[in-house]
């Protein structure tokens, strides 16, 4: 089962996960970071350094945040990024784009 990227990442992105990701699954979008499911190898390393508890195993996410497993999928396909699976996050990989949900997400106060 991947892990899931949720809606605490938005206007957040520590990318704590993204240092601690063995196999660099995790994408930068405009606004969140996106886990390529087929690339993720459900360590869970990222899920153990996120700081705002962003990150779910997808059998755990509850049902308000269920939605975020399709978001993170399809902002890999062609309605987004079109990148399919990549094999590994680098510079060529990230996007000032987002999946339409994280794009009409209301924007978190900074000094919140």
């Amino acid at each position: 089962m991947p892990f899931v990227i949720t809606d605490a990442c938005i206007d957040v992105k520590d990318k704590a996960c993204v240092a601690a990701c063995p196999v660099d699954c995790i994408y930068e979008g405009g606004r969140t970071l996106y886990i390529q499911p087929e690339e993720c190898i459900d360590c869970g390393l990222c899920e153990t350094v996120c700081p705002v508890d962003a990150i779910r195993a997808d059998d755990e996410l509850p049902p308000e945040l269920s939605q975020w497993l399709a978001v993170n999928v399809e902002f890999f396909g062609p309605e987004v990024t079109g990148w399919g699976r990549p094999g590994g996050a680098d510079k060529r990989y990230t996007t000032d784009k987002d999946h339409p949900v994280v794009a009409a997400w209301p924007a978190r106060d900074p000094a919140a």
